[in-house]
């Protein structure tokens, strides 16, 4: 029994400022949210709303040397603002996997899928090689991916783009993560194959409780995935609420007006 009041990931008072020639520019502001257990929280907003530097923030994959970030961010507990880079990489991966939105930029294209499968699981566990390449295989078998040994010794740019995202998905999903963080993960997939890694997260977050935060800006994903919804405007939370009460009774103006832009498909008329 998944105990979704176990808190997985907190986020408190997140600020993160840029700094520039004239100053420092605000990118997020005062900005609160939790994640528990086996639980999918969407994060939306229009496009620049500070989506991705929240999640950024939380991989601590902003330059230190340009950006400051302040407030708190904890995962499982454990604070990871003012953490080392070194402790950082061994949460990476590990604790938190990354789902971007191009898949492409997480594989290495001189290296197959098989090695990179293998390398990330023997980073962060003490399995031999052997047994790493057969939890790598029954990875990419739980993904539905047809003839997993043969994929093994491609190289990335022999597959779609489907089928690295469900690459990339097997590889999250084989170090069991207390935290996935998926980032715009259907934007550049045809509609069935963006059911098929909807479907695959869904089943990642019941078999081994997953929080999953959802980065977004389609309103349908949001309402066949996410629990709750946090809406971003201009690098600050404006609304957060149940998926169901953020659909029915939206209260801020922005939320209305992003409900309002969705588009709909007209009824035929029968001549």
């Amino acid at each position: 029994m998944i105990n979704v009041q176990e808190s997985i990931l907190q986020v408190k008072n997140l600020n993160v400022q840029t700094k520039t020639p004239q100053g420092t520019t605000p990118l997020i502001q005062e900005v609160s949210f939790e994640v528990g257990r086996g639980q999918i929280l969407g994060l939306i907003g229009e496009s620049g709303c500070g989506k991705t530097v929240t999640s950024m923030s939380i991989l601590r994959m902003l330059d230190r040397k340009t950006t400051e970030v302040t407030g708190s961010i904890t995962l499982q507990g454990r604070e990871l603002i003012g953490i080392s880079e070194k402790d950082m990489r061994s949460i990476r991966g590990k604790d938190i996997s990354y789902i971007m939105q191009n898949p492409m930029n997480s594989f290495t294209p001189v290296w197959t899928i098989g090695h990179q499968l293998v390398e990330t699981i023997r980073r962060h566990t003490a399995v031999s090689k052997r047994q790493a390449r057969s939890q790598a295989m029954d990875a990419l078998a739980q993904m539905n991916l047809p003839q997993p040994d043969q994929l093994f010794n491609k190289y990335p740019f022999e597959l779609s783009g489907g089928m690295l995202q469900r690459v990339m998905i097997a590889m999250a999903a084989c170090m069991h993560p207390p935290l996935i963080i998926a980032d715009e993960p259907t934007t550049a997939l045809d509609v069935h194959n963006q059911k098929r890694l909807l479907q695959h997260l869904n089943q990642i977050r019941h078999d081994y409780g997953t929080a999953i935060l959802l980065i977004t800006h389609d309103l349908g994903v949001i309402a066949e995935m996410a629990d709750q919804v946090v809406v971003m405007k201009q690098g600050e939370i404006v609304e957060k609420a149940g998926v169901l009460e953020l659909f029915e009774q939206p209260k801020h103006d922005y939320t209305k007006k992003l409900l309002a832009a969705r588009p709909s498909i007209p009824a035929v008329c029968s001549i």
